[in-house]
């Protein structure tokens, strides 16, 4: 059996709506589940932002509160990273928890409830 034979008559072989009328992959899902979804996802994608930003921060000017604390904590571990490798590292941290943010955002948005309707204003 082929996957085209497998599909429903919806076009999905796994009963989520693959595109909608926008084009975008959505999941219907129950009220309560979506807000849930909604609510973490936010505040996920924010915290993992702001870390983000304080990371770039802390690559970037050489006397902030995180910088001088990981280099307290790898100094109790004997361990002293060059400047420039330490830097590195916290701008690539950085960058990769903003773009988690993003992800988790973008994802969080994929959920819908069948209270919320198409979308395109006609119930």
């Amino acid at each position: 059996m082929t996957d085209d034979a497998a599909r429903d008559d919806t076009g999905s072989s796994d009963g989520v709506d693959d595109e909608s009328p926008s084009g975008r992959r959505e999941v219907e899902v129950p009220l309560r589940l979506y807000k849930t979804v909604t609510v973490f996802s936010t505040l996920i994608a924010i915290v993992a932002v702001v870390v983000g930003f304080l990371l770039l921060d802390a690559a970037t000017i050489g006397t902030g509160l995180l910088r001088r604390a990981v280099i307290s904590l790898l100094s109790v571990l004997s361990l002293t990273p060059p400047e420039s490798v330490l830097s590195a590292l916290f701008a690539v941290a950085g960058l990769l928890c903003i773009a988690g943010g993003a992800v988790v955002y973008v994802m969080g948005t994929r959920f819908k409830a069948p209270e919320m309707g198409d979308g395109d204003g006609v119930d």
